[in-house]
Order: structure tokens, then C-alpha cells, then sequence
């Protein structure tokens, strides 16, 4: 009784291999050999090979087809933001049309500095805002004032102005209103314009099969593109939160004393000082003007004196000879 011989794993894949290549007609298929395995003494069952699959010549062709017609990523890919759309441009859209900014400056007398300066920023905190600059101003000879600067939101600017009548006497209020509403809706166009600009570049970059100088060069032109997309956008996010925010500068000082907290000075002594002051000055210039009115007045005398010896001087009549 003869003993038959198993093979060897590796000899059963290169016959495998062998197989495969040496294929009739160009189809793809997978091969396996037709020798019976025969598992070895102590040796577990090898799996079965997977039976031949087979491609078609028309298949093979069609997924060459979509293997070669995906495109690849193009490079600079980036989320996409929808432009503004032409229509809403030309008839300047409803926000473009409110784009005011609003500002105001005021002045409120108190009489004390502290409660009026809490009572300020509470304003800005009713209202939704914050607080930006403070600066308090409080010298051995000088009044007592504080410069608060409130952002509140530009619906309740009006507000603003009417929380600081409590606080003390208003003294002066200014308040601007900037319309930007034509910079808005220029900077939106330019905007749209370099998205069209910008999805050209990018679907010429998707298809650009030339010289890798062309190819550089699209990607430069697209990058510069974006960055000056980027700054104009900024500018548009800029004058947004400009226009949401109104900022209101409060000026807050107590009275002027009729008499100095320091012992010997008092503001009717200083005013007639500074009249004295005056004095001595108005003496000072014309003093310093004579060296301008002696030689002007002097020419002048002597203009006038040449005219007057002109005009009295005597008239001589013509001797005629009798005949």
C-alpha cells in the first residue's frame, strides 16, 4: 500500500501563482490547484482555498473607468460659505440698510464722585453691556472727575443717555451717528466677486494636467485670492460688531468749591490773580509792539510832512519878454 505525500503550503501557493499568470483570453481569475491536500499525520485541516472569481472584460473596464474619473482633493480645500447673492446686494438687503454706528460723549455733575461712578457702570450692566476704560482723575488741587467708557448695545443707546439724568446734572451730551452702510455693501460685492474668481481657480487646479510652473502659479494666484477674501471679511465682521455695540463715554466730576479745601487760597483769590495776569500781559505786548508801531509811524510822519511841503511850496510864473 503506497503512502501519498502532502504538500507543502507554500508549494500549493506558488502553483496558485502560476496559475493565475498563465491565464488564457486576458481575464483576471484566481486559480488553485487541482491536487488533492492531504493533511500530514498530527497536522490540522488547511481551510479550502476561496473558489476563482472571475471579471469581465466589460467590468474591469468600468472600474478602471471610476477608478480614473474620481478626482482627487483639490489642494487649499476649505469649508464653503455661500456669498451674498447678487440680487441681495443691489437692493442694499435689510441689514446692509440699518449698518448706523452710534457713539456719544457726556458730561454729569455730582456731588460725590464714588456713588456716581458705581451708578454709571451699573447703567451699562442693566443694559446688557460692560465697562471699557475707566480713568479717575483726583490731583491735591484739582476737582475730582472720573472718564467711565460703556459699550451697550446700539437698540438701548437711547437708554444710556436717559439712565444718567438720576445720577446728576447733565451738562453736555454729543452724540454721532455713522452710516456705513454703503462701505458694508461695497466690501459684501467684493466679496462675492473673489468667491466666483475663487471657485474658477480651484476647478482649473482640480484639472490642471500642464507644466508644474502653471500649477504653482494657480495655487499662488488662488492663495492671494483667499487671504484678501479673509481680510475682507474681517473688515465686514468689524463694522457688524461696530454697529451692534454703541460705546458711550461719561464724563463724572463734582463742583467746583467757591472756597479751597487749602487754608489760604480760595477761586475769587485766584480769579483776580489771573486778572492781574492778564493785565501784565496785555501791557507786555504792547510793549513789544512798539518796536513794530515807532519805525511804521515814523515813515508815516515823514510821508505826510513831504506831502505837505509839496503842496504849500511856491509857484513861480514864466518872466515874458515885452516886444
Amino acid at each position: 500500500m503506497s503512502r501519498r505525500l502532502p504538500l507543502p503550503r507554500p508549494v500549493l501557493l506558488a502553483l496558485a501563482l502560476l496559475a493565475t499568470s498563465c491565464g488564457g483570453e486576458g481575464r483576471p481569475a484566481v486559480a488553485t490547484s487541482d491536487a488533492p491536500f492531504v493533511a500530514g499525520p498530527g497536522a490540522s485541516a488547511a481551510p479550502p482555498l476561496e473558489a476563482p472569481v472571475e471579471l469581465s472584460q466589460a467590468d474591469a473596464a468600468a472600474r478602471g473607468k471610476a477608478i480614473v474619473a474620481s478626482p482627487l482633493p483639490p489642494p487649499f480645500a476649505r469649508e464653503r460659505r455661500e456669498p451674498p447673492t447678487d440680487a441681495a446686494i443691489r437692493q442694499g438687503d435689510t441689514s446692509a440698510a440699518s449698518m448706523v454706528i452710534r457713539n456719544g460723549v457726556a458730561s454729569v455733575r455730582v456731588d460725590s464722585l464714588e456713588p456716581a461712578i458705581a451708578a454709571v457702570q451699573r447703567i451699562a450692566s442693566s443694559l446688557g453691556g460692560w465697562v471699557g476704560n475707566t480713568t479717575l482723575s483726583a490731583g491735591e488741587h484739582e476737582v475730582r472727575s472720573a472718564t467711565i467708557e460703556l459699550k451697550v448695545p446700539a437698540p438701548r443707546f437711547d437708554e444710556a443717555l436717559a439712565g444718567l439724568r438720576p445720577i446728576g446734572k447733565v451738562e453736555t451730551v454729543t452724540s454721532t451717528a455713522e452710516d456705513v452702510g454703503e462701505q458694508y455693501v461695497d466690501l459684501s460685492a467684493r466679496v462675492a466677486n473673489s468667491r466666483r474668481l475663487e471657485e474658477r481657480l480651484v476647478a482649473l487646479l482640480a484639472t490642471r494636467t500642464g507644466k508644474l510652473e502653471d500649477v504653482l502659479n494657480v495655487e499662488r494666484e488662488l492663495a492671494r485670492v483667499r487671504e484678501e477674501i479673509e481680510r475682507v471679511e474681517g473688515r465686514l465682521r468689524y463694522l457688524r460688531a461696530r454697529v451692534a455695540t454703541s460705546t458711550l463715554v461719561v464724563t463724572v466730576h463734582e463742583p467746583l468749591p467757591l472756597v479751597s479745601s487749602t487754608p489760604g487760597e480760595s477761586v475769587i483769590g485766584e480769579a483776580f490773580r489771573e486778572a492781574w495776569r492778564n493785565f501784565v500781559r496785555f501791557i507786555a505786548g504792547g510793549i513789544a509792539s512798539l518796536g513794530t508801531l515807532v519805525p511804521v509811524g515814523a515813515l508815516l510822519w515823514l510821508a505826510a510832512a513831504a506831502w505837505r511841503r509839496y503842496r504849500h511850496r511856491p509857484r513861480r510864473q514864466a518872466a515874458t519878454p515885452q516886444g
